[in-house]
């Protein structure tokens, strides 16, 4: 755990099989992360693009393109897992999350079929299943947690989205009380589609995707369900418009985890501001969504249009995958 005082941990938004030997070992170490999440499009950038896959692929070359890719993943999520292992076993999280197919995010069987497939050939206690949040998802959330499997709530936008998901969670944890959850609200991609109209208008920028975060940071506070937490994604800076750390240091908040890339983590230890900024007060949060409706901004088209994006772009990367591994 990073800041102990207030329960905050950083996990690596980040898995490639060399660096699981190397620079992952040496942060967790350091105390620095506690935890990994990986995605479509991060085992995409990993397996296109390291030379650490190479032999193994030699291998697999019977495989249907699903099955080399399943077997690339799980060899690295297992191995991240050992190395996780021993925080687990403390307490102290030590979980590595890996996805179902993207293309499933519409098939609540098909997700719950997939997702024990893999726990049972990854075969360690400290992996989170990784589902987006749509209404299949939250159907495959529910039978998932009460099967006592751990769960990553991904691809989070809306409100409305993390209140279906907590909904989902406790039906599942009132049959079982021993999965670990967290609910993955995206962060940096609200401020990348609405920087550019609300600079034009006048408005305040990279702000949107705070105060977002920061409402569903109350709504789970208030729910106060047992084993789950805020998990901050997406909350990477491209470009020069903010700090590197930006969306860690004005996302800090107890109790919560903040998952981004290496270079993001490192440069918020460097020089990250360490005081808590959440909560803040729900009033205060209306007023700035008020604001934004009251200038045009059209919030539900916008939770729409980001979720819609974020499937596809991990379907995109997942059948590129399997294109390569033809």
């Amino acid at each position: 755990m990073y800041l102990e005082n207030i329960d905050f941990s950083l996990w690596a938004d980040f898995i490639e099989r060399e660096f699981l030997d190397t620079k992952f070992k040496e942060l967790i170490s350091q105390n620095i992360i506690n935890g990994a999440t990986s995605n479509p499009a991060i085992f995409k950038e990993a397996i296109l693009s390291s030379a650490a896959y190479q032999e193994q692929l030699k291998s697999l070359q019977a495989l249907e393109p699903k099955a080399k890719y399943e077997a690339l993943a799980i060899a690295d999520i297992q191995k991240a897992a050992d190395i996780l292992r021993p925080l687990y076993v403390k307490g102290d999280e030590g979980f590595v999350s890996l996805e179902v197919d993207p293309r499933l995010a519409d098939d609540a069987k098909g997700t719950i079929a997939e997702a024990k497939r893999l726990l049972q050939a990854i075969d360690r206690p400290n992996v989170m299943i990784k589902v987006p949040v749509t209404p299949a998802g939250c159907a495959a959330i529910e039978e998932l947690v009460g099967a006592g499997v751990h769960v990553n709530a991904t691809l989070i936008f809306s409100p409305n989205q993390a209140q279906e998901c907590l909904d989902a969670m406790e039906r599942g944890l009132k049959k079982s009380d021993k999965s670990h959850c967290v609910l993955s609200v995206f962060v940096s991609r609200f401020d990348r589609k609405l920087d550019p109209i609300l600079q034009a208008k006048g408005l305040p920028t990279g702000k949107v995707g705070i105060m977002n975060a920061a409402k569903i940071y109350n709504m789970l506070k208030k729910r106060n369900l047992p084993n789950t937490k805020t998990l901050f994604a997406s909350t990477g800076v491209k470009g020069s418009a903010y700090p590197p750390h930006y969306y860690i240091s004005e996302l800090l908040a107890p109790h919560t985890i903040n998952t981004a890339p290496i270079h993001t983590i490192e440069a918020f230890v460097q020089s990250g501001d360490k005081e808590p900024k959440l909560p803040v007060p729900n009033e205060e949060i209306e007023r700035f969504f008020s604001m934004l409706k009251a200038n045009g901004i059209d919030m539900k088209q916008i939770y729409y249009e980001l979720l819609r994006e974020g499937l596809e772009a991990f379907v995109k990367a997942f059948e590129e995958i399997l294109k390569e591994l033809e």
